[in-house]
């Protein structure tokens, strides 16, 4: 549900915990009144003020800044107070509810004397801020989150482009797009709305060769949305394979940390372990898994199960096999199983797999090897998590899988329905463009299909969306932003 707005909110607006500094928000209509209660003073207007902030009875509760930003020439577009104090989270606790008190006690005052007062002051609900920002025009929906991507960020690179985004670079290219496209709506609108002129607008207007450049900008867009929502939302790699073959030495690998226990018994990891790693500046999720077999008892069962749950959640699977097994190694030379053997579980297991699965094919272990077992390997890589051998061929295959290419210039933050949405805008155009290149076109259809594809473009920035798209959005964010 969105926020009323009659209402000021408050809340602490810096994470929880001990720090130098904390901030306690406030944001609504007119909020002088909890300011010369706490601040004992009137502020002036974005000038950071050193003083006492004061409880009910005129001591001090801590020394700090005090900010006042007056509407609309704040985040909010309201009214906003912000309170910079130690961060000890007992002192921000207090400071809060001195602010709701003092809201509480003039609102009450004003009831008793029958006066009509400002409303009160609450507590802020998750994203509350944000969301105001974006109601009161301050920024659009791909800019608010922006602010939530920029907090979440876990690479340099993703970082860098929810900040570009935020500044509104991703809000320009779409807002260009919106432009070009209401162009062409209005001239197609002009030919439906005088069918008795004998000027064919369409074909003076060069309606097809807009349309063309349109499609090209929107290809453009689209690259780079995608690029963008693989470094917000990252990918999610599951490696998988039968025991012993290596996967937990492969995690710690990547890592370039020992995060799961290591040991030549088969069997050892019975749990998924995850890990964030970045290549090339983009997250790659990468889960452990247990060892794929015939489980020998209730444990291992429930392992392997976990094991399959986390492939179909997967982006790509990463397979994960021993040369020691390979079939071109003899049992003397150390093979845990007969070639033979090997084959028939891996042809089992692999059958088990989504088809819709992007798989990697991965030989371990080339430190234990001949040459001889390295030649019949076909496509799949070949690597030692032990020695790191072919682990840069891995990370390679790793961020192609993902659909990464090199980081175009300009890239911003995107999201996954920012995508979908970019995916709908071209199908609409792609329709439009058949209705244009037919010899007696619909002019009704195309029309329809223009304005389908301005409503999308609309649902980025928040032009057109619905109130249950934006309670989803601003429920994620934390409290206090």
């Amino acid at each position: 549900m969105l926020s009323r707005h009659d209402e000021s909110i408050a809340a602490i607006a810096t994470a929880p915990g001990r720090g130098a500094v904390g901030i306690v928000r406030l944001s609504g209509k007119n909020l002088q009144t909890v300011i010369e209660a706490v601040c004992g003073r009137a502020l002036s207007a974005r000038v950071a003020t050193y003083m006492p902030f004061r409880d009910a009875q005129g001591h001090a509760i801590d020394k700090g800044l005090a900010i006042f930003f007056p509407a609309p020439h704040s985040y909010t577009g309201e009214d906003v107070l912000e309170l910079q104090a130690h961060g000890g989270s007992v002192v921000l606790q207090i400071l809060l509810a001195r602010c709701l008190e003092a809201a509480a006690s003039l609102a009450g005052a004003t009831a008793t004397s029958g006066g009509v007062g400002e409303a009160g002051l609450r507590l802020a609900r998750p994203g509350e801020f944000t969301e105001r920002a974006f109601l009161n025009g301050k920024i659009d929906l791909s800019q608010a989150e922006a602010i939530a991507d920029l907090i979440d960020a876990s690479t340099e690179m993703a970082a860098r482009s929810a900040a570009r985004s935020l500044s509104g670079a991703f809000s320009l290219a779409i807002n260009g797009l919106l432009a070009r496209l209401t162009r062409l709506r209005m001239l197609v609108e002009a030919t439906l709305d005088f069918p008795e002129e004998e000027i064919d607008f369409l074909h003076q207007a060069d309606a097809s060769g807009q349309l063309a450049g349109l499609q090209v900008s929107l290809s453009e867009v689209m690259e780079r949305a995608s690029q963008g929502a693989i470094l917000n939302e990252g990918v999610k790699i599951v490696i998988a394979g039968p025991p012993n073959a290596g996967k937990s030495s492969l995690l710690n690998a990547l890592a370039g940390a020992e995060l799961a226990i290591v040991t030549p018994i088969a069997g050892t990891t019975r749990d998924k372990i995850s890990q964030l790693i970045q290549i090339d500046g983009v997250p790659i999720h990468v889960v452990d898994t247990a060892g794929l077999h015939a489980a020998r008892g209730e444990v291992e069962k429930i392992g392997i199960e976990r094991t399959w749950a986390e492939i179909k959640t997967a982006d790509a699977v990463l397979l994960l096999r021993d040369l020691a097994a390979h079939p071109a190694m003899s049992e003397s030379s150390g093979a845990i199983k007969s070639g033979a053997d090997y084959a028939r579980i891996y042809r089992s297991e692999a059958e088990n797999f989504p088809k819709n699965k992007p798989v990697i094919e991965v030989w371990n272990k080339a430190d234990l090897v001949s040459a001889e077992a390295l030649a019949d390997v076909g496509d799949a890589l070949v690597i030692s998590a032990k020695t790191g051998s072919g682990l840069q061929n891995l990370r390679q295959r790793l961020l192609e899988v993902a659909g990464w290419h090199a980081a175009p210039e300009g890239l911003f933050i995107a999201r996954e329905r920012h995508v979908r949405a970019l995916a709908k805008v071209s199908a609409a155009l792609t329709r439009a463009g058949a209705q244009l290149a037919a010899r007696h076109p619909a002019l009704d259809l195309l029309a329809e299909d223009l304005r389908l594809a301005q409503q999308h473009l609309g649902e980025i920035t928040g032009a057109f969306s619905a109130d249950d798209l934006l309670g989803e959005i601003f429920s994620r964010f934390c409290i206090g932003k």
